[in-house]
């Protein structure tokens, strides 16, 4: 049976004038990290966990950039499987169960259906899926089994039939990467950390050639921070080039960019294309590449491509090809063919890959490992990137242990194997009731309540918890979000808080007059009265990039009873 985490009751209230007031103060901490993302966040919660006194400062909102726009899974990497990187899948495989363990109501087992329209596939595949199996180990959620035709058609029965020679189930799991990375936020914060999205690092402050703290910009105020620390950590994703640049003069070596880009796009359509509870996973389409159609929260999720990126726009767009190749692709293994009128969201990711120093430009990134890198500079940066979503936990701990090593910090000791996220029911989601168990809610249903574990009773008790916005979307919700969350804007709410704008982009350009009336009123003063009426007009204008044209009309999400 699970116990909750320290701190994780009673819903702790983030007060942005009480965080910034702390950092006003000359005291000298001892971890700066620069990036609200997985990889950031991960090591904010490790450090503050073992005592140490960290400041995690995040230029937009937490999970913002790549850290809010996964494929929604948890996963040892099939596809790495394949390139023989068997220490990076038996590494994810374990760190998969951990999570599962630690966030029950945010990340949850799948079960995927490889189908098989070859003679060969079905062989080759299960051979590869059962080592799959075995390097998990106990870390397996069950086993991988081949199944005929019938059996494949009965699970899946969206699926093209013409040619269908049966197919390979296997499992791996699936997570709301948002509010998974907000629930990282409010962990950390609840173990001392001091963490502020939307301040910006404008500059590393230098003494003897050494980095010993950041210049911010509070980006709601104006206000400057000076804000000084015995370790600074580059956490910014494919961000990160951009924090070295300010170093100053470097060696040839370290002034090379660690990052190539990738970029993958997602179409969300309808739950009725793609019915049950399985995933499909395409291993090798058309032009080599995988294609996932995942359901989740109500809907399905249609991805990914993989494409190089010079550019990293906090909004990147698909190219049309993308589009294209995802819609065509789908259309080869599903019944019914979606079309670019049944997108309901699109939202594109991109992904810090390790830039090798002999890639060429314009080379595939499709062969980049997803492993992480820790470097320190001659400064005494210390700059993480790489890595994925399932791993951040396992980062964090190597990114620690080497500033250790440097004598950047202390050496103490946290296990945050064990700790569970805020929110996290004190009860396994899973176990049967008579183990102590409580009755799992699919993360394939539409969003509500369930995605707020043991806080869910706590959010009843707001005002507007009875007054649905939208389908999954109570006022109280709104709320929660400005009081616990962390949330300062419209998109915070529509985009992370709730994935309304990841479902249905349509239906949250609706749901945005409500959402900013509330957030007015919450923030109150100069904020509030920006978060109102101009909140709304910046979020309709972004949210109308994540709607196709052609589109018939607005969404068709289910309504999930308030309780």
């Amino acid at each position: 049976m699970m116990s909750p985490a320290p701190n994780a009751s009673p819903v702790a209230t983030h007060r942005r004038e009480q965080v910034l007031a702390s950092l006003v103060h000359p005291d000298v901490h001892d971890l700066i990290v620069i990036g609200g993302g997985a990889t950031g966040l991960g090591v904010a919660l490790d450090a503050a966990a073992r005592g140490l006194k960290v400041v995690l400062l995040e230029s937009h909102d937490f999970g913002k950039g790549t850290s809010s726009r996964a494929t929604k899974l948890l996963h040892g990497g099939v596809r790495y499987l394949a390139q023989g990187n068997l220490s990076l899948v038996r590494e994810a495989l374990h760190e998969r169960t951990t999570l599962l363990r630690n966030a029950p109501h945010l990340a949850q087992p799948l079960p995927f259906l490889m189908p098989s329209y070859r003679f060969w596939e079905k062989t080759f595949y299960g051979i590869g899926l059962r080592l799959y199996d075995l390097l998990a180990g106990a870390s397996g959620l069950g086993p991988t089994t081949t199944l005929g035709r019938e059996a494949v058609q009965r699970l899946m029965p969206n699926l093209r039939r013409q040619g269908l020679r049966g197919g390979v189930r296997y499992w791996d799991a699936q997570f709301d990467d948002a509010r998974l990375a907000i629930a990282l936020a409010r962990t950390a914060a609840a173990h001392g950390a001091l963490l502020l999205n939307y301040c910006a690092v404008t500059g590393l402050i230098h003494e003897q050639g050494r980095v010993v703290g950041v210049q911010a910009e509070d980006l709601e105020t104006g206000s400057v921070l000076q804000v000084r620390a015995r370790c600074v950590i580059n956490a910014a994703g494919v961000w990160v080039d951009r924090i070295r640049a300010m170093e100053g003069p470097l060696d040839a070596r370290a002034a090379q960019p660690m990052v190539a880009a990738s970029q993958g796009v997602h179409l969300v359509v309808d739950r009725h294309f793609l019915t049950g509870d399985h995933a499909l996973i395409v291993p090798r389409t058309a032009d080599g590449r995988v294609l996932f159609a995942v359901p989740w929260l109500g809907k399905v999720i249609l991805g990914t491509t993989d494409t190089p990126r010079q550019d990293l726009a906090r909004e990147p767009k698909a190219f049309e090809e993308e589009i294209a190749f995802i819609l065509g692709e789908a259309g080869r293994y599903l019944s019914s063919a979606p079309q670019r009128s049944d997108v309901r969201s699109i939202w594109v990711g991109l992904r810090p890959l390790v830039k090798p120093q002999a890639r060429q430009p314009g080379e595939s990134t499709k062969t980049l490992s997803r492993e992480h890198t820790v470097v320190t500079s001659s400064t005494g940066l210390v700059t993480v990137t790489g890595g994925k979503w399932t791993t951040y936990r396992a980062m964090a701990e190597d990114v620690l242990s080497h500033c250790v090593s440097r004598g950047l910090l202390p050496a103490r000791v946290a296990d945050t194997s064990t700790l569970m996220l805020q929110g996290a029911p004190a009860r396994s989601v899973g176990l049967p009731p008579e183990a102590g168990g409580l009755a799992p809610v699919s993360l394939s249903a539409p969003p509500g309540l369930h995605l707020y574990g043991q806080e869910a009773v706590l959010l009843q008790g707001l005002p507007g918890a009875d007054h649905l916005i939208a389908p999954g979307l109570s006022e109280a919700m709104v709320r929660f979000a400005v009081r616990h969350e962390f949330a300062r804007t419209v998109e915070d709410v529509l985009a992370r808080r709730s994935r309304l704008l990841f479902l249905d982009a349509a239906a949250a350009i609706q749901a945005a007059p409500a959402v900013a009336a509330i957030l007015s009123q919450e923030l109150g003063g100069e904020h509030g009265t920006r978060a109102g009426d101009h909140g709304r007009q910046a979020f309709e204008a972004l949210a109308a990039g994540y709607l196709l044209e052609g589109r018939s009309g607005p969404g068709t999400l289910q309504p999930v009873a308030v309780r």
